[in-house]
């Protein structure tokens, strides 16, 4: 949806709600990929919320804020397109763990899959420490595969009670509901998750030396394609896996196997730091096979905790991530740092 579809030119209210949707526009497009756990459906929503809002613009009585009545909108956005699909999930959450030489399945659907958010779009600058760190655990990918089982009531009560901190008032106006409603599901929203805890992973911190230096190490032995020194910086428990396909791996021992066996070339790959999910990412160019140029090949999300790697996401779809991320199709036509 573009500005010529909603064009608010000689229309001052529609202006204003236009100027009103940017204005919370990160804000409802992490609301969203939270619910969703997809980034494109993500923006679809947003840009489906700024049509409602705009045609339903009289309807709006200055009962409660702008901004309840836009994620009231996005609520009900979100609600209808969960009606129209299955949850995603993350190859873990499907099925057992895979051996890095075995015949796998094809690639399925990407409807199938959690996706990478870009932070730059879905987490609001925010100046309080604590705030922004709860921004960038609530984007983690654990955590929002976690969100996807459940329901979406309880998924919107969670992210509008927790992770935006509105009051059970607030969210019980939002959802034509009662306060007591918005307790009890919030109440089985925390019961469902602890069943199924997500994988604990710290969020990226620019300032955090240590976690510096093992990315660094990383990006090292990556390019280098030193697998040996790759999989010491992993845990003992760490999974790998490459949606779209269904499989995963999990231990070094297989992830050295699928490094110097099927995934051999990776080799000569260029990389460089992107931000995704709150967490530690890199997106990922092939050298061809004949050695003379590149094409993308993966949106790479690492999830760390306590100075090794827990979890390698190798993210393929790129015909919609790197213009998702703003990268271009070789690296040498990547902006000259300033």
């Amino acid at each position: 949806m573009t500005s010529s579809v909603l064009d608010p030119a000689g229309d001052p209210a529609a202006a204003d709600v236009l100027a009103e949707v940017e204005t919370h526009r990160v804000g409802l497009t992490g609301y969203c990929y939270r619910m969703l756990g997809s980034s494109f459906e993500a923006e679809d929503a947003v840009q489906e919320t700024m049509l409602r809002a705009w045609k339903a613009q009289d309807s709006f009585e200055g009962r409660s804020s702008r901004k309840s009545w836009l994620y009231r909108i996005a609520t009900n956005v979100c609600f209808d397109m969960l009606a129209a699909r299955q949850r995603r999930a993350r190859p873990m959450d499907l099925g057992p763990c895979s051996q890095a030489l075995d015949n796998h399945a094809p690639p399925t659907a990407e409807s199938v899959w959690v996706e990478p958010s870009v932070d730059a779009r879905t987490l609001p600058g925010v100046v309080d420490p604590a705030e922004a760190a709860l921004a960038k655990e609530s984007v983690r990918l654990a955590f929002v595969a976690a969100l996807q089982k459940l329901p979406p009531r309880q998924r919107a009560v969670l992210l509008l009670r927790e992770v935006l901190r509105w009051s059970a008032a607030e969210v019980a106006e939002l959802l034509g509901t009662s306060v007591a409603s918005v307790n009890s599901a919030l109440q089985r929203a925390r019961a469902t998750l602890d069943t199924s805890p997500a994988v604990e992973a710290e969020t990226y911190e620019p300032t955090d030396a240590a976690q510096r230096e093992l990315l660094e190490k990383y990006l090292d032995a990556f390019t280098r394609y030193d697998i040996d020194g790759l999989v010491k910086l992993l845990h003992s428990d760490a999974t790998m896996c490459m949606p779209p396909y269904p499989m995963w791996l999990s231990g070094p021992e297989q992830v050295f196997a699928w490094m110097t066996g099927p995934g051999n070339r990776c080799e000569g790959s260029t990389m460089v730091p992107v931000s995704a999910n709150g967490m530690p990412a890199f997106a990922q160019w092939r050298r061809t096979e004949d050695g003379t140029s590149y094409y993308p090949w993966s949106i790479q999300v690492l999830e760390v905790r306590d100075g090794v790697i827990v979890g390698l996401n190798f993210f393929l779809d790129v015909e919609r991530l790197f213009p998702l991320y703003g990268l271009p199709a070789h690296p040498d036509d990547l902006p000259v740092p300033v």
